[in-house]
């Protein structure tokens, strides 16, 4: 077994409010191993440093995603460029699709992308996500689709995936995936948690074989009242706390 290469930490070097950014994407990641929507090191979440330097931070291409620490997280440029040294290389192939929303939506702080088999199965359906279920209610209020165009390598990409998701939060990019963002890691996680789990509802439903009960439209469009109501207005961060004591119960060091 090849061991991990030693990883410098940064807690006491970088400033204390790009360290909070780092512990929270470093647990997004695990968070993401931990429900079973990593795909090896494939996908990626980015976040914004703080500070208005346009620098992010982004995962160690080739470690996995339970494997991630806050000191290990590479910051780079929009461009996907390192700005620092790291034992492991950047996938700017990977920054493609997360640079974009970043530079278009400034209030973007984090951008989350998944494979997951649910996700990608309902992004293959010509309909798309289905109001069959109250979790995709939620999402269905603003849902942005981008059509697929091949692997995410290509810069010209960029505005016509900006251009589809507008000002959505979330995001099926057809055959691929799902997208989700938002001011901070918590928001642009519980987006994804919702997303996921509808995907997952509708596969499950559309495995029993039988006709589907689709919610009117009228209640789908009083979902984002609702939402703001049930959460009591505080988004991500109403969830976000357990998640972290969930996450040390299972996957505890994300925080070195």
């Amino acid at each position: 077994m090849q061991p991990l290469p030693a990883i410098a930490p940064l807690k006491t070097v970088v400033p204390p409010e790009e360290w909070q950014v780092r512990c929270d994407l470093a647990a997004a990641y695990r968070l993401v191993a931990l429900f079973g929507w990593d795909d090896l090191v494939f996908t990626h979440i980015s976040a914004r440093v703080p500070g208005g330097d346009h620098h992010f931070l982004i995962n160690p291409y080739g470690l996995f995603f339970e494997e991630i620490t806050a000191s290990s997280l590479i910051k780079v440029d929009l461009d996907g460029r390192p700005l620092m040294d790291s034992p492991y290389p950047v996938n700017p192939a990977g920054f493609v699709i997360h640079s974009a929303v970043h530079a278009a939506r400034e209030q973007a702080g984090c951008v989350l992308h998944t494979h997951t088999v649910a996700g990608v199965a309902v992004s293959a359906q010509e309909a798309g996500l289905l109001p069959i279920s109250q979790q995709s209610g939620f999402p269905l209020a603003n849902l942005a689709y981008h059509a697929y165009e091949g692997v995410a390598l290509r810069d010209d990409e960029k505005a016509r995936l900006v251009a589809d998701l507008g000002s959505a939060s979330q995001m099926i990019l057809r055959n691929h995936g799902l997208l989700s963002c938002g001011r901070n890691v918590a928001e642009a996680f519980l987006a994804m948690y919702t997303l996921q789990r509808a995907c997952e509802i509708q596969i499950a439903a559309q495995a029993g074989g039988g006709p589907l009960t689709r919610i009117p439209r009228a209640i789908v469009d009083d979902m984002p009242r609702q939402a703001v109501e049930v959460s009591k207005g505080l988004g991500g961060q109403l969830v976000w706390p357990g998640l972290l004591r969930r996450l040390a119960r299972h996957f505890p060091g994300w925080d070195a």
